[in-house]
């Protein structure tokens, strides 16, 4: 260093700034501590008091500093004696001393503090004072609630805890939420959502997004997920009700988002039973207006068709039916109705030329006749063009990607078949869709068994 520039001089650099001495940097620390600190020498008498110590109990530093103990001032004359020997005990005594007490404010209030308090050892490692650092009791009691919080929820909960982090990644994941996405605690750590999930992944995003952006949603949101399966790639969907807290830092100025705290819960089987009650009230409702709508028709086979009518409404976007011709072996069958091939519409009786629709061997239709039963059929997961393959292969309409078909029956006799069938949008039938298939069916032939009587 120049001469210039150790004498203090200016040069074309400029004046030199004085570096900021031990002093000064003590200051500062203790004024930004967190925490109350005062310190002891020897003989008790205060050597330093930082601004939250003056924050709690209102006494500044000039006020502190110099007195010997807190007898008179910051504790009670009765008290004094007992607290000033607990403090400067911890010189003697190894590791941190945790005491509480209750300290006099300037104002003449009292505050219950809990206090940590250490030897402060001189060069040659003898005791030379006790600092100790101190937090009002509620604050303190406060802490350790959220930290016990934390740690039950991440080890005891009985619902999913994951930590978000904001790159929307988990962070941290409790036992049961590890449980539910089919992987281990630690495996989980750091991967993206769309590697866990193979349906939903968007919304739940979506919803993290949200809360990083604009807080926590005033309700739960119950979304449907499927979990990746590395073997099959899909697993079965399920519904977890999940809530959202956004995590900001308490040490910055302004809110810093952490992360989402995302809670969940699997309401899989409460949802599925509520939806099944919802449906099985909604076509029970359908049956009794298809009756009614039928009571009032003067031609059976219009009666057969209105009943398909109210069966197709939130079950199926078509509905065929093929009537068994003859006896003969093997079965044949005349298409009776239909709904159009195209856009969704009623379904009408068709022109009878009396030729046999050509079905391929193994078609479900002629299955269902066979059978006397309820055949389910169903492309899968083909692509679009090996679907329409598959539906038209089977002469149904070219959106076609399940089936069900359900036989006819009336008076012990098999009148023919009823095929309903769904689009790509709907999902696969099931065997509480057969249940409802067969009751439609028995409506059904009962109207188509009175129109070859008054026929005949």
């Amino acid at each position: 260093m120049s001469a210039s520039r150790r004498s203090g001089t200016t040069d074309e650099l400029g004046p030199e700034e004085p570096e900021p001495g031990g002093a000064e940097l003590l200051a500062a620390l203790l004024d930004g501590m967190d925490a109350a600190l005062c310190a002891f020498d020897a003989d008790g008498v205060v050597t330093h008091w930082n601004r939250e110590a003056e924050r709690i109990l209102g006494w500044s530093a000039v006020e502190a500093v110099g007195r010997r103990g807190f007898a008179g001032w910051a504790v009670r004359t009765a008290d004094a004696a007992e607290v000033e020997r607990r403090l400067l005990s911890a010189m003697e005594a190894p590791g941190r001393q945790v005491h509480e007490f209750a300290l006099l404010t300037k104002d003449g209030g009292r505050v219950l503090v809990r206090t940590q308090s250490a030897a402060v050892r001189g060069g040659d490692g003898k005791p030379a004072g006790v600092y100790c650092a101190f937090s009002e009791v509620h604050a303190q009691i406060d802490l350790e609630r959220s930290i016990a919080l934390s740690e039950a929820l991440f080890e005891d909960a009985s619902w999913g805890v994951v930590l978000v982090d904001a790159d929307l990644r988990p962070a941290v994941v409790n036992e049961h939420a590890a449980r539910a996405l089919g992987m281990g605690r630690t495996a989980l750590l750091g991967r993206p959502l769309g590697e866990l999930l193979g349906q939903g992944v968007e919304e739940l995003e979506g919803a993290l997004s949200h809360v990083l952006a604009e807080g926590a949603p005033p309700a739960p949101a119950e979304m449907w997920v499927a979990l990746r399966s590395p073997e099959s790639g899909e697993q079965e969907r399920r519904c977890w009700r999940s809530g959202f807290v956004r995590l900001a830092s308490p040490l910055a100025e302004e809110p810093v988002p952490l992360g989402v705290g995302w809670l969940f819960q699997d309401v899989t089987e409460a949802k599925q039973t509520e939806l099944e009650a919802v449906q099985l009230r909604f076509r029970s409702q359908q049956l009794h207006r298809s009756a009614r709508a039928a009571a009032e028709c003067e031609d059976p086979t219009e009666a057969a068709t209105v009943q398909l009518d109210f069966a197709l409404a939130g079950f199926a976007d078509h509905a065929l039916i093929d009537l068994v011709a003859g006896e003969a072996e093997p079965v044949r069958l005349v298409r009776a109705a239909a709904t159009p091939a195209g856009a969704p519409g009623p379904c009408l009786p068709v022109a009878r030329a009396g030729l046999p629709v050509r079905y391929l061997e193994g078609h479900p239709a002629p299955q269902c006749v066979e059978r006397v039963g309820c055949v389910r059929a169903s492309a899968g997961n083909a692509s679009p063009e090996r679907a329409r393959e598959w539906a038209a292969a089977r002469q149904w309409p070219q959106d076609t990607v399940h089936a069900l078909c359900a036989v006819l029956r009336s008076r012990g006799r098999t009148l023919g078949v009823v095929t309903f069938l769904r689009g790509a949008s709907r999902t696969q039938f099931e065997r509480a869709d057969a249940t409802y298939a067969e009751s439609v069916a028995a409506r059904v032939a009962a109207s188509l068994d009175l129109a070859r009587v008054l026929g005949d």
